[in-house]
This record gives C-alpha cells, sequence and structure tokens, in this order.
C-alpha cells in the first residue's frame, strides 16, 4: 500500500475539512421540513455513514483533493433530493417543464453520480492497494464495481420498500416507470465510463501528488 507523507497530505486535509463544512451545512438545512421525514433519513444515510469513514480513515488512508470534492458534491446532490424527495426537487421540475418531460429526472442525476464518484473512488482504491495500477483490466474493474454498488443500491431500496410499503414509495422513486431499476443501473454504469473518460489523467496527477511521486 502506498503511504503518503505528512507533507503531501495537507492538499487532502484541506479538501477534506472544506467537503465537510459544506456537507454538513448542507445536510443541516435540508433537514429543516424536509417534504418526508422518512425519505429524508433514508436519502441523506449514505452521507451521515460515510462523512465520519472519511474521518476515521483520513491518517491510515487519505484520499486526494480530487476525490474528496467528487464526494461532496455527491453529498450535495442526495441531500437537495433527500429534502423536496427526488420526484418534486425545484430544479428537476423546472428541468421538466422546461422539456416538456413526463416526469421529474433528478433521481437520473443522482444515479449517474452514483456511478461517476464511485468510479474514481474504487479507481484510486484499486490502483494504491492493487497490483492492478497499471493493468488492462483496472478499466474493466473499475465499471464493475460501480455497475455492484448500483445494483446494491436497488436492492436496498427494493427491501426498504417490502418493509416501509407505502411510507417507502417517495424512497423507491420510480414515479410510474416499470424500467425505472434498469435506468438506474444503466445511468451508473454511464456515469462511470464517463468518469474514467473525462477524469483518469487528472486523477493519476492527484495521486502522483499525494503519494509525492
Amino acid at each position: 500500500m502506498d503511504n503518503p507523507t505528512e507533507a503531501t497530505r495537507a492538499g487532502s486535509r484541506r479538501a477534506l475539512s472544506i467537503m465537510l463544512a459544506v456537507v454538513l451545512l448542507a445536510l443541516a438545512f435540508s433537514g429543516i421540513g424536509p417534504h418526508d421525514r422518512l425519505t429524508w433519513m433514508l436519502e441523506v444515510a449514505p452521507v451521515v455513514i460515510v462523512a465520519p469513514l472519511l474521518v476515521a480513515t483520513f491518517h491510515r488512508f487519505p484520499l486526494t483533493p480530487l476525490l474528496y470534492g467528487l464526494v461532496g458534491v455527491h453529498a450535495l446532490i442526495l441531500v437537495y433530493g433527500g429534502h423536496y424527495t427526488y420526484a418534486l426537487t425545484p430544479a428537476g421540475l423546472w428541468f421538466q417543464d422546461l422539456f416538456d418531460l413526463s416526469r421529474n429526472h433528478y433521481d437520473r442525476l443522482g444515479h449517474l453520480a452514483q456511478g461517476f464518484i464511485p468510479a474514481i473512488a474504487a479507481r484510486e482504491v484499486l490502483i494504491r492497494t492493487s497490483p492492478l495500477k497499471s493493468s488492462r483490466w483496472l478499466p474493466f474493474l473499475t465499471v464493475a464495481t460501480c455497475l455492484a454498488v448500483s445494483a446494491t443500491y436497488e436492492f436496498v431500496e427494493w427491501w426498504t420498500a417490502l418493509v416501509g410499503g407505502v411510507a417507502a414509495e417517495d424512497f423507491l422513486g420510480t414515479q410510474g416507470d416499470v424500467w425505472d431499476t434498469q435506468w438506474d443501473m444503466f445511468l451508473a454504469t454511464c456515469g462511470a465510463v464517463l468518469a474514467l473518460l473525462l477524469l483518469s489523467g487528472r486523477h493519476d496527477r492527484a495521486l502522483a501528488r499525494l503519494l509525492g511521486r
């Protein structure tokens, strides 16, 4: 495993601190009068789980500033959607009216991000902890990991809906689309591929700075 020096941690420490401050502030505001309290709790649960993990693992495994920034963006997408429920987000409704769409597509953005951000996270972990750093298998395994994460999230939505019944309908968020689950996993896969195409070079440079190469 690559171990960053204390000198190379400074950028990551600053990025983590800024990200946490912004996300926790947004989380606090999103929890004020949400459309549905149960849905809000379910939607922001990943943020509440991941934020402490990032703090707890910083000294042993600090991430690149790029990844901390992406995690922050993903968290903001989740807390915004959680406040209104994905089907009622104003941004999604504006987009729906603008293009005369049949549904609010904000959840599509969420699932695209569900592939885009985890792709960089999976890539970072694989490069730093496995022999795959220069392997041709790296892109395939990164995308496969993101698809697995997306499928797991769909299982969680399904199980939550079974347990919660009507109370969990907003969390499921199908909006009457029988292909919603397939769309979610497809968009997560597209997000992962897009992240690799757009950010692999920048991510390599961020890793080089973090690891002092």
